[in-house]
């Protein structure tokens, strides 16, 4: 396998989604937004998600799921979050440029597609790093939380319910914490049932932590590192297709396998590493 294209997923950050449709990999990221990739964590080790229904799926928008009422009113007996809709960069965290869009750059942060100030800042900043937000592209994996009440915008009301978009949607960048992004199995979430709620809807099944279930029941599944040379040409290729269509929500990051666990339980479907 060559590191310099390709990068393994954390097993600690990582999230299967057991779907009727199949499973669903999260890529978590608690650089971007500790306090909810440790909310995640903690629901889904308490197996509070399992068994929720997607209760709000509207297409060419997002899936919502994670309500233990099922009807978007719920939440868990944990307090509410506080909003992190921005982080801070610095050099560890390397930004990829992929599009300069209504004056801003655009690109990726591992499989993240973020929104940034440039690495020049960080020269002149009093911690040497620079403002970033991730961005809805489809398969980002963003929490949910209340609208405005009484003409106050309840930015610190996420709690459990969580959402994973189905098509790129701006107007939620900068309001909504994103803390994953779906790596694999984005075809279940656009395969579940619509509606709000949908007449039949579909489940989470079992959510669990890559880290805590048995090697042999893991996929190794490693992502094209954004930072690597395989990515700038997956990139230059995305925009010389789509043209002035051309958006960072076009680029999909490929997910593979080693070949030699070509047998492996589920995770066989998963394309091999060439």
């Amino acid at each position: 396998i060559d590191p310099t294209n390709w990068r393994q997923l954390d097993p600690d950050n990582t999230l299967y989604i057991d779907t009727n449709h199949g499973r669903i990999v999260v890529e978590m990221y608690p650089e971007i937004a500790p306090a909810h990739v440790e909310r995640i964590k903690a629901l889904t080790r308490a197996h509070f998600y399992d068994g929720l229904i997607f209760h709000r799926v509207i297409d060419d928008f997002m899936a919502q799921t994670g309500d233990p009422l099922g009807t978007g009113e719920g939440a868990s007996s944990l307090p509410d979050l506080h909003h992190e809709f921005l982080f801070r960069r610095g050099p560890d965290m390397p930004f990829v440029e992929a599009a300069m869009q209504g004056g801003a750059r655009l690109g990726f942060y591992k499989a993240l597609p973020i929104e940034s100030q440039p690495d020049a800042q960080m020269s002149v900043t009093a911690d040497g790093k620079v403002w970033a937000n991730a961005v809805h592209c489809p398969g980002i994996a963003s929490m949910a939380r209340s609208g405005e009440i009484n003409g106050v915008d309840q930015v610190d009301s996420a709690n459990s319910q969580f959402f994973l978009m189905r098509a790129p949607n701006s107007a939620l960048d900068k309001r909504y914490s994103i803390w994953g992004r779906v790596v694999w199995g984005q075809e279940a979430v656009m395969a579940l049932a619509t509606g709000n709620p949908p007449p039949v809807p579909d489940h989470m099944l079992a959510v669990r932590i890559a880290a805590d279930l048995p090697e042999e029941e893991r996929a190794p599944i490693y992502v094209l590192r954004t930072d690597g040379p395989q990515f700038r040409e997956l990139i230059d290729e995305t925009r010389h297709r789509r043209g002035a269509d051309f958006s960072v929500c076009d680029v999909q990051i490929p997910a593979r396998v080693p070949r030699e666990n070509r047998e492996r339980h589920w995770w066989s479907i998963i394309p091999f590493i060439p």
